[in-house]
């Protein structure tokens, strides 16, 4: 059997005493294993590293074999990506979300959106705003994706402030005021039909959200804990907004 398809490289582990085995995110096949033969060459370790776009040829003999890969690559991200806290948490923790997929399952909207994101790591706000979204995305994948179009109480569409922490649908705020200390905050910008950009306070309401619903519905049913490069990313980027916003002020 063989394909050939795009691919992001999503890391990598030894096999032997010169080959690794590679993961990858692919267009059509999700999230994939293979053999890289000589993967720990100085020619191809440059190819292999998290976050490079790839062609990739798998062969089989049979579709249930773990198979080997021939990489080709189209875009060399690694070396940009290293260059910042921001991006190289980042990188680390889009990966450990795809990870909570099953192997193989094609999703190519996360596909995309992981490209869009890896291409946007120089500005921490939009890539943080995406993270969140791309966060939103494999949760609806799993089957717990959340209602943010309108009010669950009254139906609006308009001054979504809340989330149920049961239910994960929007409330108003005139609806949810009164419950306010058992809600979940809603940040402005993933209203549907907010235009409200994202900014430090507001992403420290959307790291805080999608938390909540991935521990409880994803990590700890499965027994696992949440990947300590999604507190990095959070964290450097909200520094890194933070140290901005003070010399906006200071200027």
């Amino acid at each position: 059997m063989q394909w050939t398809d795009e691919a992001v490289i999503l890391g990598t582990r030894k096999h032997g005493e010169n080959s690794v085995i590679a993961e990858v995110m692919t267009r059509a096949r999700g999230r994939h294993m293979g053999i890289v033969r000589s993967g720990r060459s100085k020619a191809m370790q440059p190819v292999l590293q998290p976050g490079n776009l790839v062609e990739v040829t798998w062969r089989a003999r049979l579709e249930e074999h773990l198979g080997e890969f021939r990489l080709e690559p189209v875009r060399s991200r690694a070396a940009a990506l290293m260059e910042s806290a921001v991006s190289i948490y980042g990188v680390q923790a889009m990966a450990a979300l795809l990870r909570l997929l099953p192997e193989r399952d094609p999703h190519p909207h996360l596909f995309d959106a992981l490209n869009v994101i890896l291409d946007h790591f120089d500005d921490p706000l939009d890539a943080c705003e995406l993270y969140i979204r791309f966060e939103l995305a494999v949760l609806n994948d799993l089957g717990f994706g959340l209602d943010l179009a309108e009010c669950a109480a009254t139906g609006t569409r308009t001054d979504l402030a809340y989330v149920s922490p049961k239910s994960g649908r929007a409330v108003s705020r005139a609806a949810g005021e009164p419950y306010a200390g058992r809600m979940l905050r809603l940040p402005a910008f993933l209203g549907e039909e907010s235009r409200k950009a994202a900014n430090a306070d507001s992403l420290v309401d959307a790291f805080g959200l999608t938390a909540y619903f991935l521990e409880r519905h994803v990590y700890e049913p499965r027994g696992l804990k949440m990947t300590e490069a999604r507190d990095g990313l959070r964290e450097a980027a909200l520094k890194v907004l933070r140290h901005a916003q003070e010399k906006e002020i200071s200027a």
